[in-house]
């Protein structure tokens, strides 16, 4: 992949401010969209969700007022129309769908006792994320950290009395029959999703045998108990990280190989961390393949950048060169030519 010259921005076309994504990615976005909303709907009425109900609401106003802001001052500073006007009220809707998904995320995830200002900070800094942690990607800058994997990140950095939320409070108030349809209907829909809308299949298949591959490895050489750490991935955590969170289209690759290689790799680190004994290890795994892959991205662009100049330079170089040979043909040209004679030398000018 060559990573062009990054544009800032510019002027929308005529006809309107351009697409934030393209069909097929607003079209995954909704569905997600509709998804973890009817999941928080019956997370608060039927499953067990402990926090309180008004905090989604809450979290929702915080993430729709972060990104129309940091838009609207984006879109002032590149000279362009922010992205939620010019398509209606279906345009604004389909604007806000990633803070939606973000904000509903979070509060979802993290658990901060009683303190909803934490929850408010998490939600604006995994939005504000988006602006702020970017790279170059084909001539655009895009972000490339996780933003509810970040924002869950920070809470459990800077404050170290924040938890995430337990995993059994997705299904409390359920049997054990309906807890693993809850799983089910979890994986289904969100394989669909990712076979169909968001491609991002390659990077689950990387992530799924890297994560049994390393809890294999960890219970030959650490004597970690391997059906208890394969058994990790029946639980719904485990099923919303690995249809939902880890393969967000936005700061994941896009071809298969890399896609691969960035599933295995959060796997990896994941099992590092676990070695290690560091609590959380999932969302720093993540965090640290994000940062490794914007890196990367930023390294390209300037590799690429430096090519471009030094061909740039040799070309011109190569152009001085020709300018120089064909004025010292044509001064030889017209140089006088001396032609000798019986008698004695005489000079005339060349035909």
């Amino acid at each position: 992949m060559v990573v062009q010259e990054v544009k800032s921005g510019g002027k929308p076309p005529a006809d309107g401010p351009p697409k934030r994504h393209d069909p097929k990615i607003i079209k995954a976005l909704r569905r997600f969209a509709i998804s973890i909303t009817i999941f928080n709907i019956l997370g608060y009425t039927v499953l067990g969700f402990e926090q309180p109900w008004t905090w989604p609401l809450v979290a929702l106003a915080t993430g729709y007022t972060t990104e129309l802001v940091l838009e609207a001052i984006g879109a002032r500073v590149e000279g362009r129309a922010p992205r939620f006007l010019g398509g209606g009220m279906k345009g604004l809707i389909e604007f806000l769908f990633p803070a939606h998904i973000t904000s509903l995320a979070l509060n979802m995830l993290i658990y901060v006792n009683d303190r909803i200002w934490v929850m408010m900070f998490a939600v604006t800094l995994a939005v504000a994320t988006k602006w702020i942690l970017r790279a170059p990607v084909r001539g655009n800058l895009r972000h490339y950290m996780n933003p509810s994997n970040f924002g869950i990140l920070m809470v459990l950095v800077l404050f170290p009395w924040g938890s995430i939320a337990p995993p059994y409070h997705f299904t409390e108030h359920v049997n054990d029959a309906i807890s693993w349809i809850i799983v089910a209907v979890i994986l289904v829909s969100g394989t669909i999703l990712n076979a169909k809308l968001t491609n991002r299949m390659w990077l689950i298949v990387g992530w799924l045998g890297g994560f049994a591959l390393q809890a294999i490895v960890r219970g030959l050489l650490f004597d970690t108990s391997i059906p208890a750490a394969l058994a990790v991935m029946t639980g719904v955590a485990f099923v919303l990280y690995s249809n939902y969170m880890v393969t967000d289209p936005g700061t994941t690759p896009s071809k298969p190989a890399p896609q691969m290689a960035f599933g295995a790799g959060v796997a990896v680190v994941y099992g590092l961390f676990m070695v290690a004994h560091i609590a959380y290890g999932l969302f720093f795994a993540t965090a640290i393949v994000c940062l490794i892959r914007g890196m990367f991205l930023w390294g390209l662009h300037f590799v690429n950048k430096a090519r471009v100049q030094f061909e740039a330079e040799q070309l011109a170089k190569a152009d001085a060169e020709k300018q120089a040979e064909k004025q010292a043909e044509v001064e030889a040209a017209a140089s006088p030519v001396t032609v000798f004679t019986d008698d004695e030398p005489m000079a005339r000018p060349a035909a």
